[in-house]
């Protein structure tokens, strides 16, 4: 059996994924509830969660690896490039996990390990 590619990942979330999360909130969300998650999430501490599972309370389709962006993700993966964790939200009134960041980084995750420990930030 070949051996699956380690998945390396950064500390914390990139600075630029907090502009990049309230961007993708802000289609769901009003002004005032975007900001008051990206200051929780900027706060929260980091915790880890099985691809798997992040995609199951996500209810997203997984999207293949022919996806430029997951296409990109799964080099940096083979490259033993360090990822950037996601960023997560509970959306508590319809009982999903919003993906606020990191989308097609959980894929490319997803398609070399269902069972990988995602580090994450989640409010």
């Amino acid at each position: 059996m070949a051996k699956k590619n380690e998945i390396k990942w950064l500390d914390k979330p990139e600075e630029h994924d907090y502009p990049a999360a309230a961007s993708y909130l802000s289609l769901i969300y009003d002004a005032d509830v975007v900001k008051a998650f990206v200051q929780l999430l900027e706060q929260a501490p980091m915790s880890s969660y099985k691809s798997k599972d992040i995609f199951r309370a996500s209810s997203l389709s997984l999207l293949g690896v022919s996806n430029s962006h997951v296409k990109k993700d799964s080099k940096k993966i083979s490259a033993g490039t360090e990822l950037s964790p996601l960023l997560l939200v509970r959306d508590k009134l319809n009982g999903k996990v919003v993906i606020a960041d990191g989308y097609h980084r959980l894929c490319a995750v997803y398609a070399i390990d269902e069972d990988a420990l995602i580090p994450c930030k989640i409010v």
